[in-house]
């Protein structure tokens, strides 16, 4: 088999972890919580796409799911968390704009798997 079927079949298999979240901030203590809980998605190899929206690359379902129980660990007693997985190709097909220019998503960062 030729290496586009091997690309094509990635697209599907790998996934993205997406966690949307809106923590409380109103007193010292919940900023120290959601500052917490960011910290803890950045420790985990998750990158900020925007405030309250943290993404991380996963090249099976498996790896998608050990993350997602991560994140689950370490939910803060108060707040909205959302988790959803989406494959690579699904991420490939996002609209992104800066304004009203249209840029172009990133390919994922090359990821060292060591397990």
């Amino acid at each position: 088999m030729d290496e586009r079927y091997f690309s094509r079949l990635n697209q599907y298999r790998s996934l993205w972890v997406l966690v949307f979240f809106d923590l409380p901030t109103e007193t010292k203590k919940d900023r120290k919580i959601a500052g917490s809980f960011r910290k803890k998605l950045l420790d985990d190899g998750f990158a900020m796409f925007q405030f309250s929206i943290y993404m991380r690359f996963c090249a099976s379902r498996e790896n998608a799911d050990v993350h997602t129980k991560r994140v689950k660990k370490n939910l803060p007693p108060k707040g909205k968390v959302g988790i959803m997985q989406i494959t690579d190709k699904q991420f490939g097909m996002m609209e992104i704009f800066y304004g009203t220019k249209t840029v172009e998503t990133e390919p994922p960062a090359q990821q060292l798997e060591l397990f």
